[in-house]
């Protein structure tokens, strides 16, 4: 092989894995999702969680290939399902700290050590990844907010219970409708799945 023919297979290796990283890059940025309902996030999930993060380990995953961070969850109240006192999840996506390697999926959460949550899972694909349901739809964060512990993803949760007419109304925050009471919120899912 020539030494041009061989820069010119180099330089065509390299163009199709530019192309490929690319188109994947594109598709990653082009997340877009069906909006669940609360209902629909109670009603679907195999295990839901309120739970506090106490660990996040980002490595390449064995078996997929693919940057893969897992995350530890002290499981502070068990909602639906079953789980231990300590639940791990496994989401695409992370930073490698060897390398400085980055992959981010959009909608996919991010989870802050010592921060809770609410979880809702579905049950894990076949490579053992575990992304809430819905993405970030399927993750609340709880704070504590003048004494009171409130839940919240962003969206307007009265609004939501309106529109379809929901026969439960969501105890929301006065103040913020997209926040609703830890308490009011976690009996809402259980009686979604008692029904």
């Amino acid at each position: 092989m020539t030494h041009t023919t061989k820069s010119l297979a180099q330089l065509t290796a390299f163009i199709t894995w530019l192309a490929l990283n690319l188109s994947m890059v594109s598709s990653a940025n082009a997340t877009s999702l069906l909006p669940l309902t609360l209902e629909q996030l109670s009603t679907r999930a195999e295990l839901i969680f309120y739970g506090r993060v106490t660990e996040n380990t980002t490595t390449r995953d064995e078996q997929s290939g693919q940057i893969a961070t897992q995350t530890t969850f002290e499981v502070i109240e068990l909602i639906k399902g079953e789980a231990a006192d300590r639940h791990t999840i496994k989401q695409i996506g992370g930073q490698l700290k060897e390398t400085g390697t980055t992959l981010r999926i959009q909608g996919v959460p991010r989870y802050i050590v010592g921060e809770s949550y609410v979880i809702f899972l579905p049950e894990k694909s076949s490579l053992g990844f575990s992304s809430p349901l819905g993405l970030y739809q399927g993750s609340f964060s709880v704070s504590t907010i003048d004494g009171e512990q409130v839940v919240s993803n962003g969206r307007q949760l009265e609004q939501e219970a309106q529109a379809r007419n929901s026969s439960l109304p969501l105890a929301v925050k006065a103040g913020n409708k997209a926040q609703a009471r830890l308490g009011d919120f976690i009996d809402t899912i259980r009686t979604y799945n008692a029904r």
